[in-house]
């Protein structure tokens, strides 16, 4: 195992799987056979397609429901005058995603990934039936977050599933093209949000996936997903539920993540940042959090989150870069459909229109990025590159106004959606190809609850900074105006014209607009965060395929003693 950082490929076709320990060896390393990645035990034509098929289309259907909520929530807000919400209608589907996501890890690792998946996909199925018939905005936000609870097993899903079916050096590809094709659901979204809006009713954009999740459901059911590892019964499983899934984490992580966003939305809205509530709530989550730290780390190996796993450089900063990445891009949707709508009056389909520069420069660059990663082998310069180019981006949208004319806000657009989807790939193509099939459930697991919760983080945040900003705005420009704020917050995003024109409401439009290029300040944040952290994923030939350990908290006595003088792959998965 000194060679660790070689090339492995002999061509040789690996024995059937037969446990953990042929796999991998006694030692915890990959087997010589194993590291041969050869294509014999995955399964091709047809039958390799009739799973990443339906797969693929899942994926696209939990971004499709991220974001068609984007164009439809001003006539939600109005439809239920809910203005102050309108951040939670994307927020709790990322935070119910959050909540669960440590759990869907060890789910996966312990239970078949077919029917996980497909249980995983009638929660989601089940959220959208009760978004689509929501009679009150805390409905439609329960709603969401059962969605979003459901998206979190089909996105670890989707990512385990390809780790199962296809090398991983065939892997890089086909990620880009399976991210890109589920984030066309973020390119679509908004056009067929504001197309159910303006032509039938908003709630088709949720009553829409179920004849779509049926169809792939009932093709899912007639396929054989294979496992990356042998598992015990599930009988076995359930017998001992409590130590096998790590339920006493999953109880103290859960309610830490709902804590700090709930204390994100109230404070300056509901109430003030200094009010017990909040300092109440924030206490809380920081006080379950560390419980959940101490707990995870003495349940060693066991635990949802193991220790020996995020301490190594790939885990970590994969799941940092990602907790900022998806705030990066999924900030400016929202708040560019608000512009859109509400500043230049647009409606609901043509707003998704003007949205395409960045929705099609998303899709598009997250394939293109795939596919050149698999061709040249390097996806640190896509991460780099696009974080940087997104950055410019949120710069430019900063100084949105009522008049900045369509080619400049067409061309700020295209910066922000090229670099967004440029960027996105990357975590995940360093995961699959330096962290052991076995763990991948894992680490995908605790990579995506960081994005999910990221997104939640950071659309709670923006909803916070958007609602303050334009109260104090508001406030400051009531004279002219002529309306009291309260009454302009407390209906729906487009409504503002019925309440004001002429010269008042171009004060107001003003106000928006200053409110939506502090949103923008965010997204510059968050965009080089995720720049700052993206380094960690080090500078990693991905064509090379390498033996890696099995992380583990007790190293085999066989493993290496020290840091081997190789590349940060290679560095990053050893055992110290």
């Amino acid at each position: 195992m000194t060679e660790s950082n070689k090339s492995v490929d002999t061509g040789e076709v690996p024995p059937e799987k037969t446990g953990d320990v042929e796999k991998y060896g006694s030692d915890g390393t990959s087997s010589g056979n194993e590291a041969t990645d050869s294509d014999g035990k995955y399964p091709t034509g047809m039958v390799l397609w009739s799973i990443l098929g339906p797969v693929t289309i899942a994926y696209f259907l939990v971004f499709l429901d991220m974001c068609v909520v984007s164009t439809a929530a001003p006539a939600i807000t109005q439809r239920f005058n809910s203005l102050i919400d309108i951040g939670w209608y994307g927020g709790a589907y990322q935070l119910g995603s959050s909540a669960l996501q440590p759990l869907t890890g060890k789910i996966y690792s312990h239970f078949n990934i077919k029917w996980s998946f497909l249980v995983f996909f009638f929660i989601f199925e089940l959220g959208s039936v009760i978004c689509g018939a929501a009679v009150s905005s805390p409905m439609f936000i329960v709603g969401r977050a059962i969605a979003g609870a459901g998206s979190s097993g089909i996105g670890n899903g989707a990512l385990t599933i390809i780790s199962a079916v296809m090398p991983p050096r065939k892997q890089a590809k086909f990620l880009g093209i399976n991210l890109g094709i589920g984030q066309l659901g973020i390119a679509l979204g908004p056009i067929i949000g504001g197309a159910f809006t303006q032509s039938v009713t908003w709630r088709w954009c949720f009553y829409v996936n179920l004849p779509i999740g049926g169809a792939l459901a009932i093709l899912l059911l007639f396929v054989n997903i294979p496992e990356m590892t042998d598992k015990l019964p599930p009988r076995q499983v359930l017998g001992t539920t409590i130590k096998s899934l790590d339920l006493p984490g999953f109880m103290l992580i859960s309610p830490a993540a709902i804590m700090f966003l709930l204390a994100l939305q109230y404070g300056g809205t509901l109430h003030p940042w200094n009010s017990s509530v909040v300092i109440g709530l924030l206490v809380g989550a920081v006080v379950t959090f560390i419980l959940f730290l101490v707990w995870e780390y003495y349940q060693g190996d066991n635990a949802m989150v193991p220790y020996a796993m995020i301490k190594k450089r790939i885990v970590w900063s994969a799941a940092a870069n990602l907790f900022f990445l998806l705030g990066a891009i999924l900030v400016a949707e929202y708040y560019l459909a608000i512009y859109f709508q509400t500043v230049l009056d647009n409606g609901p389909i043509m707003s998704g229109v003007h949205l395409l520069p960045t929705t099609l420069g998303l899709v598009l660059f997250t394939m293109l990025s795939g596919m050149m990663t698999e061709i040249f082998g390097y996806y640190l310069p896509w991460n780099l590159g696009g974080s940087s180019m997104a950055a410019i981006g949120y710069g430019l949208m900063s100084m949105l106004k009522p008049t900045t004319s369509s080619s400049k806000w067409l061309g700020y657009q295209v910066l922000y959606g090229v670099g967004s989807g440029a960027m996105s790939s990357a975590p995940y193509v360093a995961i699959q190809n330096l962290v052991p099939p076995p763990q991948i459930p894992i680490a995908m697991a605790i990579i995506i609850f960081c994005q999910n919760m990221g997104g939640a983080v950071f659309l709670v945040a923006a909803n916070s900074i958007f609602s303050n900003g334009l109260r104090k705005e508001l406030q400051k420009h009531t004279n002219e105006i002529g309306v009291n704020p309260d009454i302009i917050l407390s209906t729906g995003a487009t409504t503002i014209r019925s309440l004001v024109s002429g010269d008042r409401l171009t004060a107001a439009l003003k106000c928006y607009t200053t409110a939506i290029s502090h949103v923008m300040y965010l997204g510059i944040g968050v965009s080089i965060a995720t720049f700052a952290f993206g380094w960690g994923l080090g500078w990693v030939d991905i064509r090379k395929v390498k033996q890696l350990h099995v992380i583990t908290a007790d190293p085999s006595p066989a493993a290496p003693e020290s840091k081997e003088n190789v590349d940060s792959a290679a560095e990053t998965l050893t055992t110290a």
